[in-house]
């Protein structure tokens, strides 16, 4: 076996369909059910590419994520026969509140600057194209507004299930219900051992999201992950409500072409508690109301909660483990796990395999701030950290 994947979701998965497809031989561990943590809870909204002029790390990765995921979804249609979704909709940016709307002027300043594709609009110009949020039930006071005619949309249940199809088709070895109770390593394989079974393989990656801390510590390795908590609302209309995305602070609302609309989403510090609250839910039906007139007295039909993997620093963690080769690690993608598991995936298979990266991988790998936290232990008995 030359890798094994710990994590059903979809930076697992995506990691092994890439890995497979390159002639690695491939199996994905997964504690629960395939695609069912955040991976399935998010609301999938693809933000649009970054500009040319953008220097952040992860505008990079979300950069070369935006180029393949056009070619993703086609390719894992035309694997499968399952329409993922994708959908390039736009995005619209609104602030009403005072703050926001100085948030949203320095992120304008910084996008146009960047060369980002992004449209000012003024207020009336909102109202004029998108009167359905012009006459928002609650009154909301337009004061900035911007649109991103590339952002994109994907059905994440529906690219999971094609993610996890085409892995079978292309031969990876899906195990669900498979958690994985330790980690060892040495200089030449990696273990996971589940249910008393020793699994071993040229490397491990572990993709567990929140849960990959876990996994990390007792291994030696600081891998500060932890779980943000996020809820959801979905109502139903006879047809789409919005034309577009539309985004107000670190809240959305996300149209389906069925008539289904997502309503997102909260960040809380709950611990691994994936149940929804009923305050968390209210301010979502609030803002939802706030801004769509069209929901009157409609409830939603179905609400949820996921956790993502939020890091310290703000960035995921993607590739070798230090001091531990064998061990991989493409964690902490926090609310951009869908959208940045293409190039993810893309960059632990080239620096596996040897092949010049798209990206830079330095500001993702797990050595910065790198602490050990104790001794790891290896296949013979020694420790694993020189």
């Amino acid at each position: 076996m030359d890798l094994i994947v710990i994590g059903g979701g979809v930076v697992g998965l995506s990691i092994a369909w890439e890995g497979a497809r390159r002639g690695l031989k491939v199996r994905v561990l997964e504690s629960g059910e395939l695609g069912r943590a955040a991976s399935w809870a998010g609301a999938g909204l693809l933000p649009p590419p970054p500009g040319p002029g953008a220097i952040h790390p992860l505008d990079a990765l979300g950069r070369r994520a935006a180029e393949l995921h056009p070619s993703w979804a086609r390719e894992l249609t035309a694997a499968t026969g399952i329409d993922t979704g994708f959908r390039r909709c736009g995005g619209l940016y609104l602030a009403d509140l005072p703050g926001e709307a100085a948030s949203l002027a320095a992120i304008e300043r910084t996008w146009l600057d960047e060369g980002w594709r992004i449209e000012p609009l003024s207020p009336d110009a909102v109202r004029r194209r998108h009167p359905e949020i012009a006459a928002a039930a609650g009154g909301a006071d337009i004061r900035r507004a911007l649109f991103a005619p590339e952002e994109s949309q994907l059905r994440n249940p529906r690219h999971l299930k094609a993610l996890a199809e085409a892995c079978r088709r292309a031969g990876v070895e899906l195990h669900e219900r498979a958690p994985v109770e330790r980690l060892e390593a040495d200089d030449v394989q990696a273990t996971a051992i589940v249910d008393g079974e020793r699994q071993r393989a040229a490397r491990i990656c572990v993709a567990a999201g929140a849960w990959s801390k876990r996994l990390a510590e007792p291994l030696g390795l600081k891998v500060e992950v932890m779980p943000i908590r996020g809820q959801m609302l979905l109502y139903r209309f006879p047809e789409p409500p919005l034309r577009t995305i539309v985004n107000v602070g670190p809240r959305y609302l996300v149209p389906r072409d069925d008539g289904h609309l997502l309503v997102g989403s909260t960040e809380e510090e709950a611990g691994f508690d994936a149940s929804t609250t009923a305050e968390g839910l209210a301010g979502l039906e609030r803002f939802a109301r706030r801004w769509l007139a069209r929901l009157d007295d409609r409830p939603p039909i179905a609400s949820w909660a996921g956790l993502r993997p939020g890091s310290v620093d703000g960035q995921p963690y993607v590739g070798p483990a230090p001091g531990l080769d064998r061990i991989w690690l493409a964690t902490g993608h926090f609310r951009s796990g869908l959208t940045l598991s293409p190039a993810t995936a893309e960059l632990v298979i080239d620096l596996m395999t040897g092949t010049a990266p798209q990206v830079d991988p330095g500001p993702f790998l797990p050595r910065r701030g790198w602490t050990p936290i104790g001794p790891a232990t290896s296949l013979d008995g020694r420790s694993a950290i020189a």
